[in-house]
């Protein structure tokens, strides 16, 4: 008689609840980190709102309550009104420019051309920089004496030579054209890997279907881009939305308050003119400034983002 063999030994599943239970991370392991969070972030951050309630000067230890006051002068406030308006014509022309230019460099250093790697890396080198370092160095070369007027002159058009910083229709202009040569790079990046992430077989289908450039980029690469797009927008409009660094060590608000957004005016008020408790009022309008247009902008960036799914 043949051996029986020995009985297979079958392994009991595992019920999904348990598998699930096991899988799951403990509510109590987040614990520290959050308790950090609140007492480092959230407790000084709800303690300091209180003074935009008050008229504190931030030396003074005797402040009083003013209730509305602070937000009521502030939607009566000339310079507040044109700081909001600086603001906005830089978050939407960063938002627009940039990511048109990061999207273009994208699509080329994505193509087979030999130095595509190299030119990656002088693209991207300029977001690596602190924006106090860039703005400082651009500064010195669009001074009146700077590299740019003096490259102008040596090629011939002194015409062009201007005051880049100095002239309230030029200075805006000047700091948005800063901005977006250092972060172009920074949003190519993000598209470059959205780029990557198409397979190319969808090109090659794309192709032999009869698909020209612009309808392969317009019916394959942009809706692919959703996701990528989204991020880079997202970012772009939240910088620009609270963009400080640039300004200030740029033109410092002018000339006259032709550069001045929200975020400097908040300091000059608090720093300069000693309106501790306006500035604050200031900055929780911002805060929630920044959160609305941010929030409202990725509902709608998602919707559009399962629409090309």
């Amino acid at each position: 008689m043949p051996a029986r063999s020995p009985k297979e030994v079958i392994p009991r599943k595992e019920p999904v609840r348990g598998r699930r239970r096991r899988g799951r991370t403990p509510g109590w392991f987040v614990l520290p980190a959050l308790g950090l969070y609140v007492f480092v972030v959230l407790l000084p951050s709800a303690q300091g709102a209180t003074f935009a309630f008050t008229d504190w000067d931030g030396l003074n230890p005797v402040k009083h309550f003013v209730g509305l006051a602070n937000f009521r002068e502030l939607w009566a406030d000339p310079a507040a009104r044109g700081a909001l308006r600086q603001t906005l014509i830089i978050a939407v022309t960063i938002t627009i420019v940039q990511n048109a230019l990061g999207l273009a460099l994208a699509m080329g250093v994505h193509s087979r051309i030999k130095s595509r790697f190299v030119l990656r890396v002088m693209l991207f080198a300029p977001a690596v920089l602190t924006p106090v370092v860039t703005a400082a160095l651009w500064k010195y070369m669009l001074a009146p004496e700077g590299a740019v007027n003096s490259l102008l002159g040596a090629v011939g058009l002194t015409s062009w030579q201007q005051n880049w910083l100095g002239e309230p229709g030029l200075a805006l202009g000047s700091v948005i054209g800063v901005i977006v040569w250092q972060f172009s790079g920074y949003s190519m990046v993000i598209f470059l890997a959205g780029l990557q992430g198409i397979p190319t077989e969808v090109y090659e289908a794309a192709a032999v279907d009869g698909a020209g450039a612009w309808q392969r980029f317009r019916s394959i690469v942009l809706p692919l881009l959703a996701p990528a797009m989204t991020i880079n927008l997202m970012l772009s409009i939240i910088g620009g939305l609270k963009l400080f660094d640039q300004v200030w060590v740029m033109t410092g608000g002018g000339p006259g308050d032709s550069t001045e957004t929200l975020s400097t005016l908040i300091y000059k008020n608090a720093f300069q003119f000693n309106e501790y408790g306006y500035s604050v009022a200031m900055a929780i309008v911002l805060t929630v400034f920044v959160a609305l247009i941010s929030s409202g902008q990725y509902g709608l960036l998602r919707r559009q983002e399962r629409s090309a799914r």
